[in-house]
């Protein structure tokens, strides 16, 4: 595999404060720049951007797809990170008592595509999904 381009992602939050206290303290993402509307954040060398939405009217309902035995939220984003810190972030997850919507495990154990994953939800409600594979050649994997 050649080496990855970072990526960028921009997101809403209703919540500045609570996006920075999630983002740069729980997940210990370094922040860059901001404005009074935005922030942005390390996550594990991609660029992601918090940036302010007031709370809508009514919220829309989530959705899931299902995904070997568990309703996967959509839409998501996420890191695929070495295992050692795969599992180093459940701990500091579960230190922090995050609230998992899908509780760190191995997906599709002992298949094709092994993969250690977790879900949970930003304090705006969006989803995030971090994984790691024994054997990262497994990423694309069918």
């Amino acid at each position: 595999m050649s080496a990855l381009s970072p990526f960028h992602i921009a997101f809403p939050v209703d919540d500045l404060a609570a996006a920075r206290h999630f983002y740069g303290t729980v997940l210990g993402c370094p922040e860059g720049r901001s404005a009074d509307t935005w922030i942005d954040f390390d996550l594990f060398g991609h660029q992601i951007v918090a940036h302010y939405k007031a709370p809508a009217e009514a919220a829309d309902a989530a959705h899931h797809n299902p995904v070997d035995g568990h309703d996967v939220p959509v839409p998501h984003f996420g890191v695929v990170l070495p295992m050692d810190e795969w599992h180093a972030l459940a701990e500091r997850l579960k230190g922090a008592a995050v609230r998992f919507v899908i509780e760190p495990y191995i997906r599709f154990k002992g298949q094709v595509g092994e993969q250690a994953t977790m879900f949970f939800l930003d304090p705006a409600g969006n989803a995030l999904e971090f994984k790691a594979f024994a054997d990262v050649s497994q990423l694309f994997a069918k």
